[in-house]
């Protein structure tokens, strides 16, 4: 009887840790002036709020607006932030408009929206967190306010639908995968407040043809422009001294590309793949080249490799035919 007794015990526990996990925990919930009901948790020792995860299966849906400000119980808040997965896989949700309070986005805050085709975000945000936008694929532009300093890795990726981007002149490096697979992205512009370029940022931009990287930037990571293949010209600035690896492999169009005398190294693959790719001169500072750095360029008929070359890696011009 006893062991009856405690199976059926168990067994109602492990049920209510199975609920617990689903119900996502809220403080209060206010419901805005056109009928949409928002949840909210304290943070910064209760004097302000952050909008919290929808609780079940409640979904936020439609066009939500983030207020400056709740009222609750008779007390005024100030709503300064959007919390982790706050609004993740509401693929109902078709816009949103984030108040002039809210100072950070957190990671996968709108994760998987598929629905969401236009955001606002405030001018007082400074910090998008990762994955903050990922898979949105309704998304056709994005404009980050020049409050914003800080984005995080992998923030837009898979917004297949984007067309366009605003990189504002506050923000200093672009993350890794920020915009990895934005298969519609046409051209950006790269701010001269930008230091560096992450690994993947701008992996798989199928659309992407230009591409203007300012003398500001000093790292291009591995496989930043990879797959790129609509890319067809680019300028690497006199800033950079590295040529990562993998960084413009697979840029099917790519028939010209300036290698600046800054430039010490070129990475394994660094163009492997550029099957449009004529010729290349590569300048006096360069010591090294890595593994199969061109390789599989079938167009390339001309290469000059000067005598500041001490490295030369294997299958650097395989099949290059």
């Amino acid at each position: 009887m006893k062991q009856i007794k405690l199976a059926f015990l168990f067994t109602m526990l492990m049920s209510m840790v199975g609920v617990q996990s689903y119900a996502y925990a809220y403080d209060i919930a206010v419901e805005n002036a056109d009928g949409v009901t928002i949840y909210y948790n304290y943070i910064n020792d209760g004097t302000e709020l952050e909008v919290a995860r929808y609780p079940s299966d409640l979904k936020y849906e439609g066009n939500v607006v983030i207020p400056d400000e709740v009222t609750y119980e008779n007390e005024t808040y100030q709503v300064t932030g959007i919390g982790n997965k706050a609004f993740y896989e509401c693929t109902g949700l078709t816009s949103v408009t984030i108040g002039n309070s809210v100072k950070n986005i957190s990671g996968w805050a709108f994760y998987y929206c598929t629905g969401l085709t236009s955001v606002t975000i405030g001018n007082s945000v400074t910090s998008i967190g990762d994955s903050a936008f990922r898979y949105c694929w309704g998304l056709t532009s994005v404009i980050i306010p020049d409050s914003v300093t800080s984005i995080g890795e992998n923030v837009f990726e898979g917004c297949t639908g984007l067309t366009s981007v605003t990189i504002p002149n506050s923000v200093t490096s672009i993350s890794n995968a920020a915009f990895q697979d934005c298969i519609g992205l046409t051209s950006v512009t790269i701010p001269n407040s930008v230091t560096s370029i992450g690994n993947g940022a701008f992996f798989g931009c199928e659309g992407l043809t230009s591409v203007t990287i300012p003398n500001s930037v000093m790292t291009i990571g591995n496989a930043a422009f990879q797959d790129c293949i609509g890319l067809t010209s680019v300028t690497i600035p006199n800033s950079v001294t590295t040529i990562s690896e993998e960084a413009f492999m697979a840029c099917y169009s790519l028939t010209s590309v300036t290698i600046p005398n800054s430039v010490t190294s070129i990475g394994y693959g660094a163009f492997s793949n550029c099957e449009s790719l004529t010729s290349v001169i590569i300048p006096n500072s360069v010591t090294s080249i890595g593994n199969s750095a061109f390789s599989s360029c079938e167009s390339l008929t001309s290469v000059i490799i000067p005598n500041s070359v001490t490295s030369i890696g294997g299958g650097v011009f395989q099949y290059c035919i």
